[in-house]
């Protein structure tokens, strides 16, 4: 039994040595803390949308190489046939009938070259060239789409999180409160009602703690949908965001030239200069984005494309102009003949042709003209969107600097009042505690505290979205802020 068991531990450790330690990146993988990049790069790899935008990139890639080939390679062809005829056929020597049996054999080989075809293979080329594009400007903006519906239900999940958190200490204050309440009301220094009122108000806390907890959870769940979290796993996100300060980006280098003004001129003359230095900050993200946008690339491709397309329809009204050269053989035998063999048949029935032909239309009821109209239209709304779209991105540059500047001014006033809260609410605990205001009052002071938390968090988290969309408008993508 031992000289058995010392075999299995024998055979145990050959294995672990031979085979190695057990490789479990992928666990620790499945509950690696994501931060907001993590969960932006998971998205994209996943996002069924992306894929999509991929495989239309693909397509856009072939047309491409197809464009390029069709300009500048000719058409080549091969074909070949055999048959026997049973019936009455001609003597390709004597060129007299015969009725007995023969066997037929053909091989031909042919290439062409359109020599002008009304500009079709250059408009094609570049077309697809735009079109390819086109194609990466739409895969850039699903990867922008994906990122900040990413980043809004991250700041969310975060947002609960923390003011979870904020509950759970609030819940357990007012547990050590009613106990102490209890253990005074044993001792005659408070009143039943007050220990009624605490108990109330620990019911209170609990209930918006449950759903505080099932708000982050909600969150959570629509942030894993959005990256195609697997659901089996547990995603855990890191709620260590940015601070405020660390996000600021215009408006921090603002305020610093407003304080190196404010030593150098008076009030009104720093007004002014603030108000241009914003200004230039506004149209120079504005025409940033007007000239790089994904979308404005999408528009002007778009109209482009349109422009090229009218022209190859044009083109059609013009005389085609093709090249064309081929050689062929052929091969045959019938009963009762002395005809020559195969290898001489094919050297000497060989024969080649150069051909060069010119199509000139005439009358194809107005089929054509129609298309040129049509494409015409196409051109009109093509160049139309191209300009709504450019004036959409402008008004979107506008109101994003617009929410971001609001959004740092709620942030001041939001941090301001949640210190004067936080402040009250710790004054009254102490009343509390020696008796001077009553229970309800404290609630009330609570109510105050944890609602200006709640602001404080809230503007915090809006104004790091609309700093960030506005980043995105002045060249940099939100996975790399």
């Amino acid at each position: 039994m031992r000289r058995k068991t010392l075999f299995i531990a024998f055979i145990c450790v050959y294995l672990v040595m031979t085979l190695g330690p057990v490789d479990n990146s992928w666990a620790q993988e499945s509950s690696k803390v994501m931060s907001l990049k993590d969960c932006m790069e998971y998205a994209i790899s996943n996002s069924t949308k992306t894929r999509i935008q991929q495989a239309a990139s693909g397509d856009a890639r072939i047309a491409r190489r197809d464009a390029i080939l069709q300009a500048f390679t000719p058409n080549l062809s091969g074909s070949t046939y055999a048959y026997y005829n049973f019936g009455r056929s001609i003597d390709p020597q004597t060129n007299t009938y015969f009725t007995q049996t023969s066997f037929h054999n053909s091989y031909s080989v042919s290439a062409g070259f359109d020599l002008f075809n009304g500009f079709q293979a250059v408009n094609n080329l570049k077309i697809s060239k735009t079109g390819l594009a086109i194609s990466e400007s739409q895969e850039k903006q699903v990867e922008a789409d994906i990122c900040l519906a990413v980043m809004e239900a991250y700041y969310n999940v975060v947002y609960y999180k923390r003011l979870a958190d904020i509950y759970e200490e609030q819940v357990g204050a007012a547990e050590m409160a009613l106990k102490k309440a209890v253990r005074q009301e044993e001792l005659g220094q408070k009143g039943h009602a007050d220990v009624v009122q605490m108990e109330a108000d620990l019911a209170d806390r609990k209930y918006d703690l449950t759903n505080v907890r099932n708000s982050y959870k909600d969150q959570l769940m629509t942030l894993g949908d959005l990256m195609f979290w697997p659901p089996e796993e547990e995603l855990v996100v890191d709620t260590n965001v940015r601070s405020f300060a660390d996000a600021r980006s215009f408006a921090g280098a603002q305020d610093d030239r407003r304080g190196a003004q404010d030593d150098r001129r008076g009030a009104q003359d720093d007004n002014s200069v603030i108000l241009r230095e914003q200004k230039a900050t506004e149209e120079s993200v504005i025409a940033f984005a007007l000239e790089n946008n994904p979308q404005i690339k999408i528009a002007e491709g778009t109209m482009l494309n349109a422009k090229r397309e009218l022209s190859t329809t044009k083109g059609q009204l013009l005389p085609s102009l093709g090249l064309y050269a081929g050689w062929s053989t052929t091969y045959y035998t019938y009963q009762g003949a002395q005809t020559n063999p195969f290898r001489d048949q094919f050297r000497n029935n060989g024969g080649e042709y150069v051909e060069m032909s010119m199509s000139i239309p005439i009358w194809g009821k107005l089929q054509k003209q129609s298309r040129i109209a049509k494409q015409r239209n196409a051109l009109t709304k093509a160049t139309a969107e191209y300009d709504q779209k450019r004036r959409d991105v402008e008004s979107e540059v506008r109101r994003a600097i617009q929410d971001r500047d609001g959004s740092e001014a709620a942030y001041d006033q939001a941090r301001y009042k949640s210190e004067v809260q936080e402040e009250a609410y710790n004054l009254n605990l102490k009343k509390m505690e020696q008796g001077l205001i009553s229970p309800l009052e404290l609630q009330t002071a609570t109510n105050n505290y944890l609602k200006s938390k709640a602001d404080e968090m809230n503007s915090l988290y809006k104004y790091l979205i609309k700093d960030a969309v506005v980043k995105y408008f002045g060249g940099i993508e939100y996975i790399n802020q």
